[in-house]
């Protein structure tokens, strides 16, 4: 088994419905502790986040498009993060999610370090490191429905543009939506071997480009039509 996720950048928005979804869930996780909020009514509001979306501009106008990426940890299948641990914290469990033992971490940072994708923070209330965990406690949970054992970024997404599953099994959604749209890996000359995937935007549609009337020209025009509306 080879738990992880899929994000689509052709259907994200970058509403980051995805981060707070997150932070709400796991504010109070038996796996992470409650996750800290500096100054949150102050003049530099910051706090330790699992999951955060990045904007990027593309193209030239107007055949340009913003892509939203959002980033998190990988699993990665060579997870240096896990190596770097002098204390074991940092593991990686049989279905591929990496996670932080709270009670072995010592907050040295080596593994922050070690992340290429800065998926890992120091929270600084705890001395803990803290990441995101693919709601382990979550999608374990047999109480639950099935449809209801998905991180809750996933289930929080107004664009289901997120997907979790098995990487292992050919069948599963995740597998499939790689195979048909092409997913890859971020970053994969690093040898780090994510698991995660995204799916790449589709080409900008083709916009012709309509003469505009001057400002001037455009201003007299509403002008009078204004004008006529007043009169009547």
């Amino acid at each position: 088994m080879k738990r992880g996720l899929v994000i689509d950048l052709d259907t994200c928005v970058g509403c980051h419905a995805c981060a707070v979804a997150c932070k709400e869930w796991n504010g109070d996780s038996a796996l992470s502790g409650p996750l800290a909020d500096y100054e949150p009514y102050g003049a530099a509001p910051s706090g330790v986040w699992f999951n955060r979306v990045r904007h990027y501009e593309t193209g030239v106008y107007p055949e340009n498009k913003t892509v939203n990426v959002p980033m998190s940890c990988m699993h990665c299948e060579e997870a240096d993060c896990v190596t770097v641990c002098p204390t074991g914290a940092s593991y990686k469990r049989e279905d591929g999610i990496v996670l932080v033992n709270q009670e072995q971490c010592m907050g040295c940072n080596l593994c922050t370090w070690a992340c290429p994708y800065g998926a890992r923070e120091l929270d600084t209330a705890s001395g803990t490191v803290k990441k995101c965990t693919l709601c382990a406690d979550r999608i374990d949970d047999t109480l639950l429905p099935p449809q209801d054992r998905q991180p809750a970024c996933v289930l929080a997404c107004p664009a289901h543009a997120r997907h979790f599953g098995d990487f292992d099994d050919p069948q599963s959604q995740v597998s499939q939506l790689v195979a048909e749209r092409g997913g890859v890996t971020m970053l994969p000359e690093l040898g780090y071997q994510p698991v995660n995937r995204y799916l790449p935007p589709r080409n900008a549609p083709k916009v012709s480009v309509m003469t505009t009337p001057d400002s001037a020209s455009l201003m007299h025009k509403v002008s009078g039509w204004i004008n006529k509306m007043i009169e009547r």
